[in-house]
Order: C-alpha cells, then sequence, then structure tokens
C-alpha cells in the first residue's frame, strides 16, 4: 500500500507541475521588418496563429537595419536590433537576421518555419518555471510579485503593445503590398535588477490602454523565466 500510494503522489505531483507549467505563457518574440522581402510569411503566421493566442504572449520587435534599402519601417527601433544582437552574443551567433522568432529568450529559429515554432512552444509549456509571477492591473497602476526558487542575476522587464496596424508599403522590397502586422512592440523599459532571493514587489504606472506584458528575464540574453500579461 505505501508503494502504490508513493507511485500515486508521484503522479499526482507530475499533473500538479504540467499544470502550474501550462498556466504560464510562453512569449514569442518576432524580429521583423516592414522592408524585409522574406519577413511577410512569418508575419502573416505571426498575425494569424501566435498573436491571439492566451497560452503564448507574442511580441513583434521590429528591427531598423533594413531602412537602408528604401523603406524606413515607422515601427522599428534601434533598441529592439541591440536586443536582437544581445540574443545572438548569448548564443555564441554572429549575426542576426529577419525573420527570426526566439522562444522564451532560449530557442532560435526562422520565423517562417511554422511547425518548428509549434514544436518549441509546446516544449517550453511542458517545463517548470523557476519564478512564480502574479501581475495585477487596476487603471494605470501595475502590481507586480514574484518569488523565484533559485538566486540569478535577472531583469524585470515592462513593454506596451499596439494590438495591430495594416501598413501599405510604398517603397523597398516590399513596394505595393499592403501587410497586416500584430502585437507590435511600442516601448520597452528595463525596469528593476533583481536576483531572486527575496521576493519581488513592485507598483508601476503606465500610461495608455494598450496591453501591458511584465517579464523576468536572465540578464544579458538569457532565458526568459516568468511572464505575464494584463489589458
Amino acid at each position: 500500500m505505501m508503494r502504490v500510494s508513493g507511485i500515486l503522489a508521484a503522479i499526482w505531483m507530475s499533473v500538479a507541475s504540467a499544470v502550474v507549467a501550462e498556466d504560464m505563457p510562453v512569449v514569442v518574440e518576432l524580429y521583423t521588418s516592414q522592408g524585409c522581402s522574406s519577413c511577410p510569411p512569418a508575419d502573416d503566421y505571426f498575425h494569424r496563429q501566435l498573436a491571439g493566442r492566451q497560452d503564448v504572449i507574442a511580441l513583434a520587435l521590429h528591427v531598423d537595419y533594413w531602412d537602408y534599402i528604401g523603406w524606413k519601417d515607422e515601427f522599428a527601433s534601434p533598441a529592439y536590433t541591440q536586443r536582437q544582437h544581445t540574443y545572438a552574443r548569448a548564443a555564441g551567433h554572429r549575426s542576426v537576421y529577419t525573420p527570426q522568432m526566439i522562444v522564451n529568450g532560449k530557442d532560435h529559429v526562422v520565423g517562417a518555419h511554422p511547425d518548428q515554432v509549434e514544436k518549441l512552444i509546446s516544449a517550453h509549456k511542458a517545463v517548470k518555471r523557476n519564478v512564480d509571477l502574479d501581475v495585477k492591473r487596476d487603471g494605470d497602476l501595475i502590481e507586480v510579485k514574484a518569488k523565484s526558487d533559485i538566486e540569478a542575476p535577472m531583469v524585470v522587464h515592462v513593454m506596451r503593445y499596439r494590438a495591430e496596424e495594416k501598413i501599405s508599403i510604398k517603397r523597398g522590397e516590399n513596394a505595393g503590398r499592403v501587410l497586416t502586422y500584430a502585437n507590435i512592440v511600442d516601448g520597452w523599459e528595463k525596469v528593476q535588477s533583481w536576483n531572486g532571493a527575496a521576493d519581488l514587489s513592485l507598483n508601476l504606472r503606465v500610461k495608455g490602454d494598450q496591453p501591458v506584458v511584465v517579464i523576468i528575464q536572465r540578464e544579458s540574453g538569457g532565458p526568459i523565466e516568468a511572464a505575464a500579461r494584463v489589458f
């Protein structure tokens, strides 16, 4: 009886861990550009299949290194280009490219390969997280609380995004096309460093009614330990 009880307990603990993991959304960052001719298929998949999912926080970060070929991406920011380069250095890569998706700050994949992206999302959903994150919103006030099972250098990031924009592109490689972009990051801030030794408690103020995403990530392009979104 003791042995059976132990097996049942192990099964229950495994199921409980899976439920916790399922409740934590997976962050998918798309690095894209309006001036990139190979990006529209990835942008379309991102818009139609990822942007509206509850189990995924999909964030489109438009980079500026294609602006020189004839069309300036109005959503692009050098900060997002820098973030992509930080990921590349952390992974030991010499260059960056579009369209690229990075899953939970860890796995890099070509954004135009939906099957690979979906497999990575499923794999990350099954992983138990080291950080328990709770985010609440009351108007412009964001309350952030977190507990960690690990001690490591981490950073609390806060960002907002526009749900959807349709753009008529006049010049460059995509000239003449009307493209729809989703979950366009419209402001990214590193709020605070945290080492996980003590519980985290923050009160932040944001402006506007855009969705707000809070991410806790290891420093220098490391994995994302937890993420939450409030509307």
